[in-house]
């Protein structure tokens, strides 16, 4: 929707026009934290804020605006739930509460480091297969992956993700309007965040939140959204030939 708003211009995009786009994207964040679910809302912004990055939004702004976020950081730890400064405060601790809210990140970086360099071979992980890991098919199936294929098949499947993010980021490059610049670069960048997320939560550099990894997590709906907007960035790229 924000790069149609951007593609009806016919003039040089002002600041106001990014304040109403920022508006725009501020609904959906909005009704999504009040649910309360933060960490979909802020893949949703962050998605937003990438359509605003590549149509041009200034360097300074985007400084200006994250030092503003780190100042009022005390501020907005304030208006958080319970349970989500339990999570942050959970990830700088995880021993603090072994057996509840850290048990999942301590859980995977145990199944991460018992698979080493070559890992312990295909249905041969002890962690995952004896249920330690809850989520194995879902959010924390790269445990799995790290468990029986070992930092070696780890690093091919990320191979595999930067093959899929450069080749979207030149689709985008090549794009001749607008609109379908600011689009292959946020669906692009969108996967990326999706896969540093998913990573980062379970090497627990991350808070846990309910991120799948793309194409690998069990689940039909995340997958089918996933290759619509392959579909969209196929679509893109052959227009772009003409």
């Amino acid at each position: 929707m924000i790069a149609y708003f951007f593609s009806l211009k016919t003039t040089i995009i002002s600041k106001l026009d990014y304040l109403k786009a920022f508006i725009l994207l501020m609904i959906p964040f909005g009704l999504i934290a009040k649910q309360p679910d933060l960490g979909t809302g802020i893949l949703v912004f962050t998605s937003g804020f990438f359509v605003l990055f590549y149509a041009g939004l200034s360097w300074r702004i985007i400084i200006v605006a994250i030092v503003l976020f780190i100042l009022s950081t005390p501020v907005i730890w304030h208006f958080l739930h319970a349970y989500q400064q339990h999570r942050i405060l959970t990830l700088i601790n995880p021993q603090s509460d072994p057996l509840g809210k850290g048990y999942h990140i301590i859980q995977g970086m145990i199944a991460i480091g018992s698979g080493g360099f070559w890992g312990k071979g295909y249905l041969h992980g002890t962690q995952t297969h004896l249920n330690f890991i809850p989520e194995k098919n879902t959010d924390f199936v790269i445990t799995v992956l790290a468990e029986e294929f070992g930092y070696l098949g780890v690093c091919i499947l990320l191979f595999l993700y930067i093959i899929l993010v450069f080749r979207g980021l030149s689709i985008m490059r090549r794009a001749h309007d607008i609109f379908s610049t600011v689009l292959a670069g946020s669906i692009t960048m969108s996967l990326m965040l999706y896969v540093l997320i998913n990573m980062g939560m379970v090497a627990g550099i991350l808070p846990v939140v309910g991120v799948p990894l793309p194409l690998i997590s069990y689940g039909g709906t995340a997958t089918i959204v996933l290759m619509a907007g392959f579909g969209i960035l196929l679509a893109i790229n052959k227009r772009s030939k003409y």
